[in-house]
């Protein structure tokens, strides 16, 4: 099938050897790893939500084909594990459906990724994504270099008042120290070790390189008190910056690229934090802190020029998450009155429907049912956002290949 993918990419933005690259050109493999987000939970329905604005329906037409279906990119594979939380594999030209495994077809970051990367590489091009749902960095993904997690104080005396057998956990969470790094490290390999397996068309003389990893990846380790005590205040996810700088050279080291491309995906879940409503102040001081520390490796001098962070919270949809918080309030009298017995079933709904519209234009609940598939950690489930972070990824590695 030949391409319909009408490019909106700068000029200024075509590396390598450019789009009419030799076939004999090197395969470019991109990794792409990290937690749920990573996974991608944006059902396939809410890429109806990108034509529905303006500035974001062009890339909608990019990920159709000329009959409206979802696009399979013929020069683009893909080979993918954890999307069920397990190592088995899904592999194939990239199109819909490398997201989280489950009843509705869903996609991440992959897919406007390799979209992207494909109209400024202009040569064939592998993924090989590694993601979990609900893994640190502490423990799940801990670089080799750190060594096992070690509990602190607080936590040990946590233990202890439980009742928990100290010896039996410290033994437990070392064993359990870096295994998902291990199990996305030995992926890559094997992967590499037969590409023909997952790219047909492999020219094995042209062989491949690896042209950069993207990590996205954080919740887990946001929201975990007993880690880091003092995530609320400035510094508190020092050790997060830490272990993601020894994660970048222990990744280089173990892959044999030294100054392998590397983008880290800021965990922008909310937007901005100056755009935070009252509802979400709560959460402001430790959301930032937690957003420096992840973008703070990119600026330490030894990663000059090949760490770079991207910040997803740019590609969040504030109209859509100001709708998802409006719709709270639409449970919460659907909650009240079901509980008032006093009214009929059609009583309920037909004052539950003047709710609606008193807090909803025909519009807005439109946009809503559309654009939402998933809660807010998961960036709504929404395919809009998740596009827009796969293009900045895509973009981002570009420059750093100029």
């Amino acid at each position: 099938m030949k391409s319909q993918i009408v490019s909106t990419i700068a000029c200024a933005l075509i590396v390598w050897i450019g789009p009419q690259a030799s076939a004999a050109s090197p395969l470019k493999v991109f990794i792409l790893a990290g937690q749920s987000n990573m996974q991608g939970h944006a059902q396939v329905r809410t890429l109806e939500h990108l034509g529905m604005d303006p500035q974001t329906a062009p890339l909608l037409k990019m990920l159709r084909s000329a009959d409206g279906t979802p696009i399979v990119c013929q020069h683009v594979w893909i080979s993918s594990i954890g999307h069920d939380g397990s190592e088995q594999e899904r592999h194939g030209q990239l199109t819909v459906g490398y997201g989280a495994a489950g009843r509705d077809v869903k996609i991440g970051p992959e897919l406007m990724f390799g979209v992207t990367m494909q109209q400024l590489v202009g040569e064939p091009i592998l993924i090989i994504k590694t993601a979990w749902g609900g893994k640190s960095l502490h423990t799940d993904f801990r670089p080799p270099s750190a060594g096992p997690y070690k509990f602190n104080e607080k936590q040990l005396a946590q233990l202890e008042s439980q009742g928990k057998d100290i010896k039996q956990e410290v033994a437990a969470r070392t064993e359990a120290s870096g295994k998902y790094y291990r199990l996305m490290t030995d992926h890559v390999r094997t992967v590499l070790s037969d590409l023909k397996r997952v790219c047909p068309d492999y020219d094995v003389d042209a062989g491949y390189e690896l042209a950069g990893f993207v990590w996205f990846q954080g919740w887990n380790d946001m929201v975990d008190q007993g880690v880091y005590p003092q995530r609320d205040q400035i510094g508190g996810y020092g050790d997060y910056s830490t272990l993601l700088a020894q994660f970048i050279r222990d990744v280089r080291r173990d892959l044999d690229t030294p100054n392998l491309p590397f983008v880290i995906g800021v965990m922008g879940v909310g937007g901005p934090t100056s755009e935070y409503d009252a509802s979400q102040q709560r959460y402001k001081a430790i959301h930032q802190n937690f957003r420096d520390a992840m973008a703070a490796p990119a600026s330490l001098v030894e990663f000059q020029g090949n760490v770079a962070a991207v910040f997803t919270e740019k590609c969040w949809d504030l109209q859509l998450g100001e709708l998802s918080q409006r719709w709270g309030k639409v449970q919460s009298k659907t909650r009240e009155l079901n509980q008032d017995k006093s009214l009929s079933a059609q009583e309920r709904e037909a004052q539950l429907a003047n709710y609606r519209a008193e807090h909803f234009t025909p519009e807005e609940l439109r946009i809503y049912e559309v654009g939402k598939s998933n809660a807010e950690f998961h960036y709504l489930g929404s395919g809009k956002i998740m596009v827009q972070i796969g293009k900045a990824f895509a973009e981002t590695l570009a420059a750093m290949h100029k």
